[in-house]
């Protein structure tokens, strides 16, 4: 939608929870030494300041990036940490990335990445971000431009679709931009996000997802206790290549999310996320993250509990 602009609402709590899925995703796609594409149907501008009128008027970030770093909620190491700090170091303490600047902090100099926004200023903002060799940003609507992209060169990448939801027909929208991208590229990694209202337009989209019969669809939800958004949860979800799924010695790249987002007894509470924003992170994904702590059967399905039992109390 040409009426939404991600700035309002850049670095909440669903900034958070989406980015460090993206970032846990690039890093263990980045462990290979082969180069790899990422693509972005909805790009936003790319890099926010959170010392902007926009973000000051709602305040969003408090209870979102600026909670996590305060409580200092995340073990040295982490992809979205880093991600953080490199912009930040660079820009500024108020400066938060986009998923577009997590990518480029995350990828390595060979890798390719095709943003796409419609919004002519936000296209104007990310257009005068990124000008490398390997950064191609189009201006043009993620439904129709992101099947036309793919397969990509290089093959191997990922792609995020993350629209705005503004109108509920983005949400049947999605799940065909989901359906047709891996129709055309099923080598490609896709990372979908999707928010959590009262009205459950989200199931409708999860449904669309499964009668599409995708082969290894993983998706996690959260509920937001306590947190003043409208927003009652956040959803990552996304599929990846079969032969990924049968080459990787411990799961999927799904599960490899699953088991780095979370760990109940490393936030001390039964909600995931509460009003602190307190993502703990604790297991690896990769031999590169490997250091970080102990088991794999660690799983995001203690995240899907909690948010249920969140939910279920309120």
């Amino acid at each position: 939608m040409l009426s939404y602009q991600h700035g309002y609402h850049a670095g909440n709590l669903a900034d958070v929870h989406k980015h460090a899925a993206l970032s846990v995703l690039l890093a263990a796609l980045t462990a290979k030494p082969r180069p790899l594409s990422y693509l972005e149907s909805h790009a936003g501008r790319g890099l926010y300041d959170l010392a902007a009128p926009e973000a000051l008027k709602t305040g969003e970030a408090s209870e979102g990036v600026d909670a996590v770093l305060a409580r200092h909620a995340l073990p040295d190491g982490h992809p979205w940490l880093a991600a953080v700090a490199a912009v930040r170091a660079a820009r500024g303490p108020t400066w938060y990335p986009g998923s577009p600047m997590i990518a480029r902090t995350l990828l390595r100099h060979g890798d390719h990445l095709h943003l796409l926004e419609l919004h002519p200023q936000e296209h104007a903002a990310l257009r005068r971000l990124f000008a490398g060799a390997h950064e191609h940003v189009h201006r043009r609507d993620g439904h129709e431009g992101l099947p036309a992209l793919v397969p990509p060169t290089p093959r191997r990448g990922l792609a995020l679709i993350d629209p705005s939801y503004e109108v509920k027909a983005e949400y049947q929208a999605a799940a065909r931009l989901v359906v047709d991208t891996h129709r055309k590229w099923p080598e490609g990694v896709i990372l979908l996000w999707y928010p959590v209202l009262d009205a459950g337009l989200h199931a409708d989209l999860l449904g669309a997802l499964r009668v599409a019969g995708l082969a290894s669809l993983w998706h996690e939800e959260v509920r937001f206790a306590g947190s003043a958004l409208r927003m009652r949860g956040s959803g990552p979800g996304g599929g990846e290549p079969a032969a990924r799924r049968r080459r990787r010695p411990g799961g999927d790249l799904g599960g490899a999310v699953r088991r780095y987002l979370t760990e109940e007894n490393a936030v001390g509470c039964r909600n995931w996320l509460a009003t602190e924003a307190t993502i703990a992170p604790s297991f690896s994904v990769s031999a590169r993250l490997a250091s970080h702590s102990g088991s794999l059967a660690k799983a995001f399905h203690l995240v899907s509990r909690s948010a249920s039992d969140s939910h279920s109390s309120r």
